[in-house]
């Protein structure tokens, strides 16, 4: 079903962040006008695909007014196999659900994530649900900066 929301002018957007994957996608939310973000709990993926009817839950409990995908590139800028998946999985995002979606350059969050975890909660924090979640707050975190300078 897809998004009937009229447009929120930019800098009052809430935001919907996704680090796709191939078996759980982090996912995380966030708020323009308060530069807040928030991990949400990661979708369950199977060879790439979520559960749209759990994925389309998620989309109507938030109402966001953009999505964002992380998109995998290597470091030298140069696009990979899971690269063409995740414009894949955007792409599937827009068609079925009507709304609007950017990709985002997300190199090096998984590492960000992962000392962030540790940091605050040592090895024990460090579960591959967390880990893509927050994953997907720090690409919501680098759009919100991007953003505003």
């Amino acid at each position: 079903m897809p998004n009937k929301k009229t447009a929120t002018p930019i800098g009052q957007r809430t935001i919907m962040a996704f680090d796709f994957g191939l078996k759980s996608t982090g996912v995380a939310i966030g708020q323009e006008l308060s530069y807040s973000t928030r991990s949400l709990n990661a979708l369950k993926m199977q060879d790439g695909i979520p559960d749209w009817q759990m994925l389309e839950q998620r989309l109507n409990e938030w109402q966001p007014d953009l999505l964002i995908v992380g998109l995998p590139l290597n470091m030298d800028g140069t696009e990979q196999e899971i690269t063409q998946r995740a414009r894949k999985f955007a792409n599937r995002l827009h068609g079925r659900f009507g709304y609007p979606v950017e990709t985002w350059d997300e190199r090096l969050t998984t590492v960000d994530a992962k000392a962030y975890l540790f940091e605050v909660g040592g090895y024990r924090n460090l579960s591959k649900d967390k880990i893509d979640s927050k994953s997907a707050e720090i690409i919501l975190m680098s759009f919100f900066e991007n953003l505003y300078c």
